[in-house]
């Protein structure tokens, strides 16, 4: 449903709440310590932060960007980073969780027209994934959350939990699957030396998540789960070859069956040839329009003087494609996958 202006709605679908109050940080530095020292551990209620604290973090930073760069609304989750599932155990996560996903769903009841949220899970290494299932249905029943965050690894960097395919994840899925929402496929802080958090580990758990699937059937048994493969799906666009000819010697329908019904991939790739690429390699039908600002890649590109997570302004020069092809992903795409958003973008008579 374009403005009426006949512009598209620009729905970024990978937004992270980076810039909440410091008062965020240190609760949860003070949880940390009490995991030696449980005396010391915090309790919920002594976390205060006022409407005005969570205002003036969203209004200069995120919403005056979304001005400035011309996007409209933001599916809105926990900083990715500070997930943090290695740390502690299930009950851990499972408060800091609900502190998380209750400050985001407090920043899109006070900006509606711009924010809207998508839960972080408490997940916890070796932990039955059925323990996060209650925290997904308050976010969705109650607060009205469109989306989740899916970790992978809950071990942070090591990689000790099954496959994305395996039966171990399918309490989420059903659950996903009632509810008609997508999770994003999104790792956490890695705790591994060998993987920088941002630049290897997010993009290696793209990679893998992708192979995952490639290698499994996941989708037989739920052809209407949906993923989105954040960070423009890792290595995948590039060496979409290699993966269809290792899902041809493996047997497998061609990927555009397998895969492409349920696998979608964002546009947090940073630069104008990534963005050319990722447009040319896979369906328009599956690119949705993200920047995951304020994120991890934060500066300006000398070589275009613009800041990399500038993303909009790929897509609006990317040559190949059609007006129509960029309503799809700046809008239709995200209406598309994330039906609840859609429904509420049409209470709001948008």
């Amino acid at each position: 449903m374009p403005h009426a202006n006949g512009q598209p709605l620009v729905i970024d679908c990978h937004g992270h709440y980076t810039t909440a109050p410091k008062a965020l940080e240190t609760w949860r530095n003070a949880q940390v310590a009490g995991i030696q020292n449980p005396a010391a551990m915090p309790r919920p209620a002594d976390l205060r932060i006022t409407d005005d604290e969570l205002r003036e973090s969203i209004e200069n930073n995120q919403l005056r960007l979304m001005k400035e760069r011309g996007s409209d609304l933001t599916i809105f989750s926990p900083r990715a980073s500070f997930m943090a599932h290695h740390i502690g155990d299930f009950q851990i996560s499972s408060t800091w969780a609900a502190i998380c996903n209750e400050l985001c769903h407090r920043v899109s009841a006070l900006f509606p027209q711009h924010f809207i949220g998508a839960a972080m899970l408490p997940q916890s290494p070796g932990v039955d994934p059925r323990t996060c299932i209650p925290e997904l249905e308050k976010c969705v029943k109650e607060y009205g959350f469109v989306g989740i965050n899916l970790n992978p690894d809950p071990s942070g960097g090591h990689w000790t939990s099954p496959p994305l395919t395996d039966r171990h994840w399918y309490p989420i899925y059903e659950k996903m699957v009632e509810y008609d929402i997508p999770a994003m496929v999104h790792v956490s802080t890695s705790c591994n030396a060998c993987f920088h958090t941002t630049g290897a580990h997010y993009l290696n758990a793209d990679t893998t998540a992708v192979m995952q699937c490639i290698q499994g059937d996941l989708f037989k048994d739920f052809p209407t789960l949906r993923f989105v493969i954040p960070h423009g799906g890792g290595a995948v666009p590039y060496h979409w070859g290699r993966f269809r000819g290792l899902a041809q010697e493996m047997k497998k329908p061609l990927l555009d069956e397998h895969l492409l019904n349920n696998l979608f991939f964002d546009t947090c790739v940073y630069h104008q040839p990534g963005i050319d690429l990722l447009t040319r390699v896979m369906p328009v039908k599956n690119i949705l329009f993200a920047s995951e600002m304020i994120g991890a890649v934060r500066g300006i590109d000398p070589t275009t003087g613009h800041y990399y997570d500038d993303t909009r302004r790929y897509v609006d020069a990317t040559p190949h494609l059609t007006d129509g092809e960029r309503f799809q992903v700046f809008e239709g795409n995200a209406r598309r996958v994330f039906p609840r958003l859609d429904a509420a973008l049409k209470r709001q008579g948008r």
